[in-house]
């Protein structure tokens, strides 16, 4: 089971280590510094993988990384080309009441939605790295942060831990 969780996410962790990103993408992201708005987009793509390979819908915990990722959806050939290269299909967006009739974007609370977004994380993170998505619009002054707190992330890592022990 576990060989089989590595392949997607594998292929997902080079896609985004090999993409490009242009200047398009940062339109409606003024935030800076570009390059840790441009870290959590990559983390966020990254956690998309396992969400994907698992059926999860997971919530975007950075108001930042959404405009970039925005951006980068709107670049539509190169948004689903890399989509292809790295999931094997499509990744739709759903913003807050924009999930079709039914979907379970829909059904789940945020809350629920960003648990899974930590558990995802812990599914591709390399050993030691650290997570930026949490917090990262406090760091780049966004006036209304979204995010998770550092708290909760711990919770639920320990969580984790505890599942993956048993």
């Amino acid at each position: 089971m576990r060989f089989r969780r590595r392949a997607p996410i594998a292929r997902a962790n080079r896609a985004v280590a090999d993409l490009v990103l242009p200047d398009a993408v940062y339109k409606t992201c003024p935030w800076q510094p570009r390059a840790l708005v441009e870290t959590g987009l990559r983390q966020w793509l990254r956690c998309c993988a396992a969400a994907l390979h698992d059926g999860q819908v997971i919530g975007m915990p950075s108001h930042a990384v959404d405009e970039a990722w925005h951006g980068f959806i709107l670049c539509t050939a190169r948004y689903t080309a890399f989509c292809e290269t790295a999931y094997g299909r499509y990744l739709h967006h759903h913003p807050d009441g924009g999930a079709p009739d039914g979907a379970r974007a829909q059904a789940d609370s945020m809350a629920d939605q960003l648990r899974r977004t930590v558990i995802a994380w812990s599914l591709v993170a390399d050993p030691g790295e650290e997570c930026v998505l949490w917090d990262l619009d406090r760091h780049v002054g966004v006036a209304e942060p979204w995010g998770i707190c550092s708290r909760r992330v711990a919770e639920i890592d320990t969580a984790i831990a505890g599942f993956s022990e048993d």
